[in-house]
């Protein structure tokens, strides 16, 4: 009978640690993201909260907010992407240098996200059809797109586009810049895809179980596909944006891009219970990563002491995403 007891109390222990656990994991992003704030507010002396400082943060983080869309978009279907960040990159200088060679404000522009599309399609038929690691497949494509950036601006900065271009980048629309609109439209438009259509269910069913989604009736290869095309067109996006903002394009510029989006990602997945990748989740993560960054620029922080602490936050994301997998 002491055995049975015994047995009894030991089965029921896990069932009431386990909604605490879980909701410890599912609250700490937005914990950290807290106590950052306040951090920040009482060491900057309140500055840090001022309107215009929420703006330039905003600002600042808009678009690495469309990248970590991007990039939550191949994360759902159980992949990632490497070249997010050069897929920027070549695209924004693309269009800087169509436009610099006479074509239109639109025509380039479409044109950049062609050749994001393209990448995150070539991407897409490795991954999907061939059956490649997407470490490899992405890390190739990045390597690539550096190199076809150098070609297109031949190593140099590239300016002197036409002056109406820049409104993209830098207009303001009652005193919100335009990238944080852009960057809201899309953090919508793809919730809503993931939340409520047919193709967001199938992505996150591949990323739950490939195989269990093709006996399901899924359309396993194109619909992952088509999750590195989006991918590539929203990074496109980014980077046309970004060289808006700068007025120049060059070889670089957003490779950090990746790196950040990838931590701000696994940050998210910690949100919720499931463990999966969402876009709520994602934006928390690129409000960390940049409440971290102008509170340290306040703060007067070395630039390198800085990347050291965005590698410590990468490395937490990650750790973190694991734990909150365990833990549920």
């Amino acid at each position: 009978m002491a055995a049975t007891d015994t047995l009894t109390v030991q089965a029921a222990a896990p069932a009431r640690r386990g909604p605490i656990l879980p909701w410890i994991w599912q609250s700490s992003t937005m914990v950290a993201l807290v106590v950052l704030v306040a951090v920040f507010t009482i060491v900057g002396g309140g500055g840090f909260l001022s309107p215009g400082n929420i703006t330039n943060i905003l600002y600042q983080v808009a678009i690495l907010a469309i990248v970590a869309v991007a990039q939550t978009i191949v994360m759902v279907v159980g992949d990632f992407d490497l070249s997010v960040g050069t897929t920027a990159t070549l695209a924004g200088a693309t269009a800087g240098a169509l436009m610099i060679d006479g074509a239109s404000i639109p025509s380039a522009i479409l044109l950049a996200l062609a050749v994001g599309a393209a990448i995150g399609a070539v991407n897409g038929v490795l991954v999907a059809v061939f059956n490649l690691s997407p470490f490899i497949a992405t890390l190739a494509m990045m390597t690539t797109c550096m190199g076809l950036t150098l070609i297109v601006t031949d190593g140099t900065t590239l300016y002197g586009w036409p002056d109406t271009f820049s409104i993209i980048g830098q207009a303001r629309v009652n005193g919100v810049p335009f990238p944080v609109v852009y960057a809201i439209v899309v953090a919508i438009v793809v919730w809503l895809v993931l939340r409520f259509t047919t193709l967001g269910r199938k992505w996150y069913a591949i990323g739950g179980n490939a195989e269990v989604a093709r006996l399901s009736g899924v359309a396993v290869r194109p619909t992952r596909f088509l999750a590195f095309v989006s991918a590539g067109i929203l990074a496109a996006l980014a980077g046309v944006v970004l060289v808006s903002r700068l007025g120049s394009a060059g070889s670089g510029g957003a490779e950090n891009l990746m790196m950040y989006a990838v931590a701000a990602v696994f940050l998210g997945k910690t949100v919720l219970r499931s463990g999966r990748a969402n876009v709520g989740g994602s934006l928390i993560g690129v409000a960390i990563i940049g409440v971290v960054q102008n509170g340290l620029n306040i703060l007067g922080v070395n630039t390198y002491v800085q990347q050291v602490l965005i590698g410590v936050i990468i490395v937490a994301a990650v750790l973190l995403s694991s734990l909150k997998n365990k833990t549920t």
